[in-house]
């Protein structure tokens, strides 16, 4: 049976909070993966869990962007330009700036995207822009050891987690993993996370973990984490499938993704 490991993303703290431990999330989070995935040729899935790791205890799925760190604010304000296309939000204050960043995304997708906007810009300024490196170091030494304890032939990670493990893949160079499949990723964001990848861009590009064998990458067309959509654009040897639609609205869910035609055959050609 192939043994996969997930590694999931952004706004999972709620496992512990259920399930009032970290072992019970582990295991809870694991069989949701497990049921959504719904492959009968593959043994349960391991889900690297790290999400207690960023906890910093401040209130995470809000639309009031007035309660975000500076930081935050400006990882705000940077990925909303992204999806205008050029920087257009104000200048001047930074309350100002990330009010009409908000007001923007609100009117064009909804309550439901600027409360995922607040808590991504909270976890990715938690894993990448803090000072403090115990949480980015705690994180990805988690998913190193996930990886390492179950020898996965396949890792899928979605949204925040593909930054994570690919981290950790860099980190540990003794971990080898045959497919890794990334989905809903953040990593090209430019300004917000590619700049600030271990390692970094050389002349502006990234590169494939040297323990992958192969690499593919999946993105609904209207994630709103995955910008760029095509990793093609910011790193080397990945495999970009044709444009995916894997929900009409709640396109970065990874039950979604699990789900999705796409994966599955991933799944079924590597047996």
């Amino acid at each position: 049976m192939t043994r996969i490991v997930g590694v999931h993303g952004i706004g999972n703290y709620g496992y512990v909070e259920k399930h009032g431990s970290v072992h019970a999330a582990t295991e809870a989070i694991g069989a949701d993966w497990t049921r959504w995935l719904s492959e009968p040729d593959h043994a349960r899935v391991a889900v690297g869990y790290y999400a207690h790791l960023l906890r910093r205890g401040t209130a995470q799925g809000t639309d009031d962007v007035t309660l975000l760190e500076p930081g935050e604010q400006e990882l705000f304000v940077a990925w909303v330009d992204l999806l205008l296309g050029v920087p257009q939000t104000a200048q001047g204050r930074a309350t100002a700036k990330v009010r009409q960043a908000a007001d923007w995304l609100t009117n064009r997708y909804g309550r439901t995207a600027t409360r995922l906007a607040t808590m991504f810009v909270k976890e990715v300024n938690t894993y990448l822009h803090r000072t403090e490196e115990s949480f980015r170091v705690n994180a990805r030494d988690t998913v190193a050891e996930t990886i390492r304890a179950n020898r996965p032939e396949i890792v899928i990670a979605h949204s925040l987690g593909s930054v994570v493990t690919y981290e950790a893949l860099w980190a540990h160079s003794d971990l080898k993993v045959d497919l890794w499949i990334t989905l809903g990723s953040p990593l090209g964001m430019n300004q917000v996370i590619f700049q600030r990848l271990r390692p970094g861009p050389m002349n502006d590009r990234c590169g494939r973990p040297p323990g992958v064998k192969r690499w593919v990458n999946l993105a609904d067309i209207g994630d709103l984490v995955a910008i760029p959509a095509d990793l093609r654009t910011r790193f080397d040897d990945v495999e970009q499938p044709g444009p995916l639609r894997i929900a009409a609205v709640d396109f970065h869910a990874v039950r979604n993704y699990l789900r999705c035609r796409d994966v599955r055959e991933l799944l079924r050609a590597h047996e």
